[in-house]
């Protein structure tokens, strides 16, 4: 097995949605606006309309669950979903809360990437899985993608 980059991503935000204790943990919802993706496979834009629909744990661990869409440089249309977890020390997630600037090494921000299209330059999205290595800024998530192969 090894890693083949795909495309870096940068999600832009909307503000964090609390939508409080949930039998599964704090519920959260944050709303993607937009963003881009560029890589030596993959390029386009991130269009507005999908959201991350996160839980937090008891012990400040996120668990991460986006979906959206994509458009590609020449215009095919891309479902992904991204499954991950963020974990930190309190005073590291503290900051990230508050929308300051943290050093990616101070934490541990991983998502495993699923892509569904039907357009045929593409297809074989459908068949592949890919894995990322993310960091947080205040209103956005950037991510290197790597595709599994």
């Amino acid at each position: 097995m090894n890693l083949e980059p795909l495309a870096t991503f940068h999600v832009l935000l909307d503000p964090v949605l609390d939508l409080g204790d949930s039998q599964w943990g704090q519920r959260r919802v944050v709303n993607i606006t937009g963003g881009t993706f560029d890589g030596p496979r993959l390029s386009g834009v991130v269009l507005p309309g999908g959201a991350d629909w996160q839980i937090v744990h008891a012990d400040g661990t996120i668990s991460i669950d986006t979906r959206y869409t994509l458009r590609t440089h020449d215009g095919a249309h891309l479902y992904i979903t991204t499954s991950g977890v963020r974990h930190g020390p309190p005073g590291v997630l503290d900051r990230l809360a508050r929308g300051e600037e943290v050093d990616p090494a101070d934490y541990y921000f991983r998502l495993f990437c699923r892509f569904e299209t039907g357009d045929e330059r593409y297809r074989w999205l459908n068949r592949t899985l890919a894995v990322a290595s993310a960091a947080r800024a205040a209103s956005a998530v950037r991510y290197d993608a790597y595709l599994l192969t």
